[in-house]
């Protein structure tokens, strides 16, 4: 486990105690909050990219595995942020990649975890794949799972492929939690910029039993007149 080590320290260079307190509140980490005692230290994405930019050739799948079960949250952004970009690179350890990604879902326990790595890990692999599995998720009781579940369609989104978001926002609807009417809205919006009468025909539907965070992001891009009419209802 050389490499690492030598990715930790890396890391605890760029940490900033600073931005901790920030970043733990940011991030919900207060008791009964959605990331309850998660520890942070307070290093930005960015830095994290340049030590995943430079020990992904050499650091083993093995230990980027473990440290995605660290306690520490930049560890595990870090962790994920390298099975994004092995899985990229390699084409011959993508099968791993994602095995090594569903059998650690447990530690993609926020929503930058699960945006940064569901679509470009398990979207582009069930592209053209069976998806059962993806229904499995949105069907669990996890808030992570779920949002795991919605998130993992941006990739065949890009790909004009709506159905499968489309089934999950109208499940969702009645979700309890709005990082999951948020993470909705969002894919709504993203149907909407590639066909808009698609998410137009949803939104027609479903807009009035929409919770109102999912709406506000579903319609953030719309004109200004038909962003209200939506809001009041008088569509």
């Amino acid at each position: 486990m050389e490499i690492i080590n030598l990715v930790k320290d890396d890391l605890k260079k760029y940490s900033n105690p600073e931005n901790i307190k920030t970043v733990s509140r940011f991030f919900k980490t207060g008791k009964g909050e959605y990331g309850e005692g998660d520890i942070f230290l307070g290093i930005k994405v960015p830095d994290q990219r340049k030590v995943v930019s430079k020990y992904y050739k050499s650091i083993s799948l093995e230990e980027v595995e473990f440290l995605l079960k660290s306690e520490i949250h930049e560890f595990r952004l870090c962790s994920l942020l390298f099975l994004e970009k092995i899985f990229t690179k390699k084409n011959e350890l993508k099968e791993t990649v994602v095995n090594i990604y569903l059998r650690n879902l447990k530690f993609v326990n926020n929503w930058d975890l699960v945006d940064t790595s569901a679509h470009k890990i398990l979207g582009v692999w069930f592209k053209n794949r069976d998806r059962s599995l993806i229904y499995e998720l949105a069907a669990s009781k996890s808030l992570w799972n779920n949002r795991i579940a919605i998130i993992t369609t941006f990739a065949f989104i890009k790909e004009n492929d709506f159905k499968d978001t489309l089934i999950f926002a109208e499940k969702f609807i009645s979700h309890e939690h709005d990082l999951i009417h948020k993470a909705v809205g969002w894919m709504l919006r993203e149907i909407g910029n590639r066909d808009l009468q698609v998410e137009i025909e949803f939104l027609n539907k479903f807009y009035k039993k929409m919770p109102r965070v999912m709406l506000r992001y579903a319609i953030e891009k719309f004109d200004d007149f038909l962003r209200k009419a939506y809001l009041k209802g008088k569509i």
